[in-house]
């Protein structure tokens, strides 16, 4: 099975505050499109969770079952796969309904695939599945974590 991350998780080289205030800036800008939202909002959950003490140890890793945006090792030891909704409008319902019932299932089952595969083997003190959302609105992205979602 070929499983692929579209990039390496570099350390963070600015502190997370800046990294947070950049992304930010980037969000706001009116002529990104959908897919490039939904890249920076990635971005922007992922350098809030490490802000918060979290570490990724992957982004945008695919399987057959689909995409896990983000996962990470929270300061309790737990691996947390958090997908991550960002929008520019809520016309069309909130982030988190669009994670559906089928999207919960192949989170799940493409969690397992990263959790067996040789490389991805540590000790954890469980797993967890959680929502981000990231609402592009004002003058700072309004982000909301789910933990637990499902």
């Amino acid at each position: 099975m070929n499983h692929s991350s579209s990039h390496d998780v570099p350390a963070p080289t600015q502190p997370p505050e800046q990294i947070l205030d950049s992304l930010a800036r980037r969000l706001h800008d009116g002529t990104l499109r959908s897919r490039q939202i939904g890249e920076l909002g990635e971005q922007y959950a992922a350098a809030w969770l490490e802000s918060q003490g979290w570490r990724t140890l992957d982004r945008n890793w695919h399987c057959r079952y689909g995409e896990l945006d983000v996962v990470s090792r929270n300061p309790m030891g737990q691996i947390v796969f958090v997908e991550v909704k960002t929008r520019r409008t809520m016309r069309y319902g909130t982030p988190q309904e669009a994670v559906t019932a089928s999207k919960q299932i192949n989170l799940r089952h493409a969690a397992v695939q990263w959790l067996t595969a040789p490389e991805h083997r540590m000790p954890n003190s469980g797993v967890r599945f959680d929502v981000v959302t990231v609402v592009v609105q004002g003058d700072r992205p309004l982000l909301h974590h789910i933990e637990g979602a499902f």
